[in-house]
């Protein structure tokens, strides 16, 4: 893989030799390590100290989707620099998917919650293991067996008819609708995990003992939102739908459909306070939710903050609320699903002197980086030229480092933030299926898969988007990338010919290549919508198309 960078405006550069850090965890990949880190302090120290703790959820960081309340896909624990060859059939692997979100924390840092499109497991990580101890298929969905899962994976696949037909026979169809099992779900501080399904029921699982999981799972609640939500049909040409769960910091359950937005006790007993949105439009993301009861959520034509306040749920501007819409384009062929956002809202910047921004990208054939003013807009803030209201703080050309830019330049993945910084990918590539999964096992081994991907730094002083650099050449197909903003570096999960499925690792700096976990060809090294997740020790957690596994790195 060639290090193909491309600096903007304003980037601080500092080259590492490619061949230095790709070799393993030398004494320069220690000092390469330590000053990217050290850049990634001071950027966070600039944009504050990032979001509060939620005392209602299980753990600072795990315990939601996209990995804490501001959904910033950042992640403290140091991950090693160097190049890594990982066999995923070796390693401890719990068979479920074809989905498998994320790896939820739950209080004790012993143990954690899969969420997958199979329903949950709890799953025993301490003392460097991988072990599923508790499962349960989730009601209303028809699961797929371990042998299933791998009578799929374990083929070479040639063409798209192939992997059509392969999930047709061995896993019964699962179009988009089947997949979205479970993707945006959460675990409480009472180790409880609400997890929604394809019919928009929400179940909140627990532990049968909480002394002795190995007893099982069990229902604890559930609500069937299927008599709130519209029978007309969304955009995306299916009925409204349940989205996406999260936890206000009072403890209060807030619930999102295609159209609306509900908060409810999280016990799920009394009737939910709502607020809907038009017929016109629909959301396909989850949410961000900060400290002082603002929910943040896009549709896919209008960027909204609600607030939740002394038990009022409210979208009025004398309550702190607001409506912006943002520009859109057309549905592309391929990865991503709708005309807007592909991306659930991530916040940035924290303090009164800080920047206080609600960040997404657009809809627009080639996306635009898009920063809203989340809370008060600065006195005499002047609307910027070729946006749609004054409530935009800034937005700008995502080029992704390709020089003859394909149709779409589109991302289906959500911003990574860290301090003032902002990471964003390319996700469509030469596939498309009206089966989105197919496009997931396609692209890369089959298509040519989708290159590029851009850093950018957002300046408080002059309030707007700079470019810090550009990598054309490297891929990253549909899983969601992360920072570890104690290595300072983001990682992707991509695809070539020459090694197969990768995790790589660009410092966060300067946009070299300075990490590469090598899984091969195995489907195993597909990490299907899920997200990149590491750690304490250093091992990667790997959210693969066929069940989570540990990938042993640690130093």
């Amino acid at each position: 893989m060639s290090n193909k960078l491309k600096f903007g405006a304003g980037a601080v550069v500092l080259i590492f030799a490619a061949a230095s850090a790709l070799t393993g965890c030398s004494s320069d990949d220690s000092s390469n390590s330590s000053s990217g880190a050290t850049s990634t302090s001071a950027a966070a120290s600039a944009a504050g100290s990032g979001p509060a703790r939620n005392p209602y959820l299980a753990a600072d960081k795990f315990a939601v989707t996209h990995l804490d309340p501001a959904q910033s896909d950042s992640f403290p624990d140091e991950v090693p620099r160097g190049t890594f060859h990982i066999d995923p059939t070796q390693m401890q692997r719990v068979p479920t998917g074809p989905v498998s979100i994320m790896t939820l924390a739950s209080p004790s840092p012993d143990y954690m919650w899969i969420s997958s499109s199979s329903g949950p497991r709890y799953v025993d990580v301490s003392n460097g293991g991988f072990k599923e101890v508790a499962s349960m298929d989730a009601p209303g969905v028809q699961p797929i067996s371990p042998q299933q899962l791998d009578q799929v994976l374990n083929q070479q696949f040639t063409d798209t008819g192939q992997i059509e037909s392969a999930i047709a026979q061995d896993w019964g169809g699962a179009n988009w609708q089947r997949i979205a099992n479970g993707i945006y779900g959460m675990v409480d501080k009472d180790n409880h995990f609400y997890f929604i399904n394809q019919d928009a029921v929400l179940f909140v699982f627990g532990l049968k003992n909480k002394d002795k999981p190995a007893d099982g799972i069990e229902i604890i609640a559930q609500k069937d939102f299927k008599p709130l939500l519209s029978t007309s049909v969304t955009s995306l040409g299916i009925p409204e739908t349940i989205v996406g769960a999260d936890m206000t910091y009072d403890g209060h359950l807030v619930v999102l459909a295609s159209r609306a937005l509900y908060v409810l006790n999280r016990d799920l007993t009394g009737e939910p306070q709502q607020i809907r949105i038009g017929d016109d439009e629909t959301v396909s993301n989850s949410m961000a939710v900060d400290a002082d009861g603002g929910i943040y959520f896009a549709s896919d034509k209008v960027m909204r903050k609600a607030v939740w306040k002394n038990g009022k749920l409210s979208t009025d501007e004398a309550d702190g609320g607001w409506a912006s819409p943002y520009d859109f384009g057309r549905q592309p062929p391929a990865v991503k699903f709708g005309i807007g956002t592909g991306s659930t809202p991530t916040l940035m910047g924290y303090g009164k002197d800080s920047d206080e921004l609600v960040v997404i990208t657009d809809g627009s054939d080639h996306m635009k980086l898009v920063a809203f003013w989340r809370n008060k807009i600065p006195d005499g803030f002047q609307q910027k030229p070729d946006t749609k209201s004054n409530r935009i703080a800034d937005q700008i050309q995502v080029t992704a480092g390709l020089d003859n830019p394909p149709e779409f330049i589109q991302s289906e993945q959500s911003v990574v933030v860290n301090g003032y910084g902002a990471f964003v990918v390319q996700n469509i590539g030469a596939g498309g299926s009206p089966d989105r999964l197919v496009d997931v096992l396609a692209n890369g081994p089959v298509a040519e898969p989708p290159h590029g991907m851009q850093r950018f730094e957002w300046d408080p002083q002059a309030h707007k988007w700079n470019s810090a650099w550009t990598r054309g050449d490297v891929v990253s197909t549909s899983m969601v990338p992360a920072v570890s903003t104690g290595s300072g570096i983001v990682f992707v999960n991509g695809y070539s010919k020459a090694d197969g499925w990768e995790v790589t690792g660009l410092d966060w700096k300067t946009g070299e290549t300075v990490h590469r976990t090598i899984f091969g060809q195995t489907n195993l090294g597909n990490g299907a919508y899920a997200i990149v997740e590491a750690f304490p020790n250093g091992d990667l957690l790997f959210n693969s198309i066929g069940g989570p596994f540990r990938a042993k790195i640690g130093k």
